[in-house]
């Protein structure tokens, strides 16, 4: 156990009550004896059955298709190679607009409905922080505490700020903002924090030190991140979801990115708030009781999580191995092999969080996030896991490999480019070592560049026809003219910077690959402040780039096709530039036509945090 430092004022933690946490075996199926027996209802099976199988049917055909067309003259290892690199980026495609389909059917549906009588639970808010905006962690804890003491409810809630902090000034900035935090709430609301001397194994030590010290006093956690924002309504209807419902030992919600007013960060607002939702129904739908945990937002059932949840080290040859950095997916495999029901609920509204705020941003939470995600293809093995549990955490790694992949087909296609005027020549008379390209007519490009701009809009288009069907006012969006307006918006700079982000995440995998470890560090959550010099430094890879495929095509060897990824890769320093542009009212969502009353409230919050002169607890 990390020591915790005591700082001066009222009682920091309550008395301890200690719950065991033991580390979970991989190599050994568990079956935790207090699991309530119970079987997944067959509709879901049905369910993945209507969204794997269009998805493999199609890719299929697609796979058929080039393979036809590559057999002119026999398929050599190059063919063979943009085959596969073809076959498998298409099906995380086709499974996208299949998910989004069966959401488009299932829609919303009420929860914990005629199921009121449950017993209430003593819910614990867990906050871990490192590092973080002290403002923004307080300012956002205190709204959601005083909406809780508002709500009817007979639910228990109590909010433990968890500090992995190292920084001193940081340190003394959340003494001061819990003192803060005490002295404006209103009188029984229960509110803690400590702080660990080492932030030994990061969050998940955290969490561990909590469940091991103060865990057995509460039915349930709640675990929220640094920019984590729930409605009173959202964590009731989570406890409620959770009493009601004795298989569960999981329930993740799905939050709505907030609170930015960059382009970038707009742009992702949006396309949550449109397509996110669908996808969110469609996953919830095939997924049923092998749901995920993206690691927040999310409330677990405490004693569940402490018994079955322990993460071990990574499996390593050379003994003791490195931390599982993306342990969420991992403690969702773990609870679901031990018998507890993991659900993911995106119809609980109130639900939010910050999105990075430019392209860099986004890039460097990528590093991070792939380093633990491609972890997950060496804990495909551990014993016992659903299948559903194995398809996330190989889907959590393909999410990032799959740029590479794409990268691999812009270059092949690159190669490929105008026949006998390619960059790679094949003349089968003189080299009968290799096989003459098809020749690939202007039809054929066009349909085959239809079909697949098509499928990647689907989602798209379907998120908007709900949003028409009347999923949500469109005057919530601001009206139909600003709304189609940002739809086109949206989509042109989805268009624009995918090719950037592509680039950006083969570096990423290449990072891992060649051993270099993310840094532990907190987001920059409102924006890093990026000089020109710096912004060329970290797209010189997709300006270099974009520049070979420009002089590929003005010399006629490479494909006029590829003329959009060229200008967005070439234009990726000003396009980088251009994403961290403030903007007003442009890509506008419900949240920011009119912010719903916890973000108005947390907004007050965060100011009063920062103001001078703020009351504080007095020192004993």
């Amino acid at each position: 156990m990390d020591r915790v430092i005591a700082l001066p004022g009222a009682a920091l933690m309550p008395p301890r009550a200690p719950l065991h946490h033991p580390v979970q075996s991989l190599g050994a199926p568990h079956r935790d004896p207090n699991a309530p027996a119970w079987q997944p209802e067959p509709r879901f099976r049905w369910r993945r059955l209507a969204v794997f199988g269009p998805a493999l049917v199609t890719t299929g055909a697609l796979a058929l298709v080039f393979a036809d067309w590559l057999a002119e003259g026999g398929l050599w290892w190059l063919e063979w190679v943009l085959l596969a690199l073809v076959t498998v980026t298409f099906f995380w495609i086709a499974l996208s607009v299949c998910t989004a389909a069966l959401g488009l059917v299932c829609r919303r549906g009420r929860v914990a409905e005629g199921r009121r009588a449950a017993p209430p639970l003593s819910v614990a808010l867990i906050v871990p922080i490192y590092n973080e905006d002290t403002a923004e962690v307080f300012g956002n804890a205190c709204a959601m505490m005083q909406a809780l003491s508002e709500s009817a409810t007979a639910h228990r809630f109590e909010l433990f700020i968890l500090s992995d902090t190292q920084d001193a000034a940081i340190a003394l900035a959340e003494g001061h903002a819990f003192g803060t935090l005490r002295a404006v709430l209103p009188p029984g609301l229960r509110v803690w924090y400590r702080r660990r001397t080492r932030n030994t194994e990061r969050k998940v030590g955290n969490i561990r030190d909590w469940i091991e010290g103060w865990g057995a006093a509460h039915d349930a956690m709640l675990v929220l991140d640094a920019d984590s924002l729930m409605s009173a309504e959202a964590i009731v209807a989570l406890a409620d979801e959770m009493a009601a419902d004795p298989t569960a030992g999981l329930i993740q919600s799905a939050p709505m990115v907030i609170g930015s007013d960059t382009l970038f960060g707009r742009m992702q607002q949006f396309a949550a708030a449109v397509y996110g939702t669908l996808l969110s129904e469609g996953l919830a739908g095939w997924t049923g009781t092998e749901g995920n945990y993206w690691g927040h937002n999310a409330i677990i059932r405490t004693r569940a999580f402490a018994d079955c949840a322990g993460l071990p080290r990574m499996p390593s040859l050379a003994g003791r191995g490195g931390l599982i950095l993306s342990h969420d997916f991992v403690e969702a495999g773990l609870l679901r092999r031990a018998g507890w029901a993991v659900r993911f609920v995106p119809q609980i509204d109130g639900s939010y969080e910050e999105p990075p705020a430019t392209l860099i941003d986004y890039a460097l939470r990528d590093r991070r996030w792939c380093h633990g995600n491609l972890q997950h293809l060496r804990l495909l093995g551990t014993r016992g896991f659903h299948a559903v549990s194995r398809f996330h955490l190989f889907h959590g790694a393909m999410s990032y490999l799959l740029s590479p992949a794409w990268f691999g087909l812009l270059v092949i296609w690159a190669l490929l480019g105008n026949g006998p005027d390619s960059v790679i020549t094949y003349f089968s008379a003189e080299n009968p070592l290799y096989p003459v390209w098809p020749e690939m007519s202007r039809v054929n490009s066009v349909l085959i560049l239809v079909f697949m701009y098509g499928m990647l809009l689907a989602p798209k288009l379907m998120g908007a026809l709900a949003i028409a069907l009347g999923e949500l006012p469109m005057a919530r969006f601001g009206g139909g003219g600003r709304f189609a307006l940002s739809l086109g918006v949206e989509i042109l700079l989805s268009i624009l910077f995918a090719p950037v982000m592509m680039v950006q995440q083969v570096v990423a995998v290449l990072r891992v690959v060649i051993g270099i470890r993310p840094i532990w560090s907190p987001q920059a959550r409102k924006g890093g402040d990026y000089g020109l010099t710096t912004v060329a430094k970290f797209h010189a890879l997709e300006t270099v780039s974009g520049a070979l495929l420009a002089l590929g095509m003005a010399a006629g060897m490479v494909s006029l096709w590829l003329l959009p990824i060229a200008v967005s890769l070439v234009a990726a320093v000003p396009l980088s530039m251009l994403s961290g542009w403030r903007v007003a009212r442009l890509l506008a969502t419900p949240d920011v036509i009119a912010p719903p009353p916890i973000v108005r409230r947390a907004r007050c919050d965060r100011e009063m945090f920062r103001a001078p002169g703020t009351p504080a607890l007095a020192a004993e």
